[in-house]
């Protein structure tokens, strides 16, 4: 028999993805990682500096991870207190926070409506907004390269991770992952500036991403066989070929999976403020790409999470039965 309180936190998890669908990010509404970024800025400035960085860095980390763990967890505990469901409504509305959906497939449609209406000017100033790459001069081809790269990595990051660790640990875990997830973001570049203090929120970025990405990587190929004009066959053998090309040892999962599966070839050249850097392709150069694939890279990112939802919380399910 399943417990009931698990088939209350399942629920929990369900009406938070379907906050996101319905509001998602709301510019009128204070975002919590609004806030951590804000915080992680006051703390750089005044410690990445000097001797030490690397423990500088860990220190930083161990801060942000901690604060956003208790102050999430005690507002969960008096939102209980007041009453159950003022309780279930705050974990509602915090792990919403961390997923993006609807804000994902909203920035990829922002890039490929322009590019419908032939529009590349307008086209490569929404995805500057989404890419940390140079798109001043980018053709239609790589712009959508772009935006396909964008919706398979964040179907992790913004998606199915902070899933994965709501269902582990609830709205603690969640905005826990997410803390993690920023800091990374903010500090865990490899340059002059972050290379010793953002190494340790790099490394925790790679060890809460790593079940997740695998498990993304399985559940958008399954939701291929839902999807039309999806290649089935070539999603694991380009996975298993091409993922550890990629830098990261978690994002090379879900953008090999998403080059598979639409049957084009993503990686290879930006430019970086000018400097240009070579990223290994993943895929096979079947063809150019065309807008119609940032379409279907939505279609797959929205099945992914679907499956993996379904799969996390079955497995949920039958640990509790």
């Amino acid at each position: 028999m399943v417990y009931e309180p698990t088939i209350i936190f399942c629920t929990i998890l369900f009406a938070a993805i379907v906050l996101d669908l319905l509001i998602g990010d709301p510019r009128w509404l204070p975002h919590p990682v609004v806030l951590m970024g804000k915080f992680i800025t006051f703390l750089e400035k005044s410690w990445n500096r000097g001797e030490g960085r690397v423990w500088k860095g860990i220190f930083l980390t161990a801060t942000v991870v901690l604060l956003v763990f208790f102050l999430t967890f005690f507002i969960v505990l008096v939102a209980y207190q007041i009453h159950p469901f003022v309780g279930v409504f705050a974990q509602i509305y915090l792990i919403s926070t961390t997923i993006a959906i609807k804000g994902l497939s909203s920035a990829a449609k922002e890039v490929l409506v322009p590019l419908v209406n032939g529009n590349l000017v307008e086209a490569r100033l929404k995805l500057s907004m989404i890419v940390g790459r140079d798109t001043e001069s980018l053709p239609e081809s790589e712009i959508v390269r772009g935006t396909v790269e964008t919706v398979a990595e964040n179907t992790v990051d913004g998606i199915t991770a902070p899933l994965f660790w709501a269902i582990i640990g609830g709205a603690p875990l969640a905005m826990v992952y997410r803390a993690i997830n920023t800091l990374d973001s903010m500090v865990g570049h490899k340059d002059e500036r972050f290379m010793q203090f953002g190494w340790a929120s790099a490394k925790l970025d790679d060890l809460v991403n790593w079940i997740p990405a695998r498990l993304t990587a399985l559940s958008m190929w399954l939701s291929a066989f839902f999807i039309k004009g999806s290649k089935k066959s070539n999603g694991w053998s380009i996975t298993w070929r091409d993922a550890r090309k990629h830098p990261s040892p978690n994002s090379g999962w879900s953008e090999a999976m998403a080059a598979g599966l639409i049957g084009i070839q993503l990686g290879g050249i930006n430019y970086y403020r000018g400097k240009k850097s070579v990223r290994a392709q993943m895929g096979d150069p079947l063809r150019n790409l065309v807008r119609s694939d940032i379409e279907q890279a939505i279609r797959i990112m929205h099945g992914g999470w679907i499956v993996f939802f379904l799969i996390v919380v079955g497995l949920l399910l039958s640990v509790r039965s």
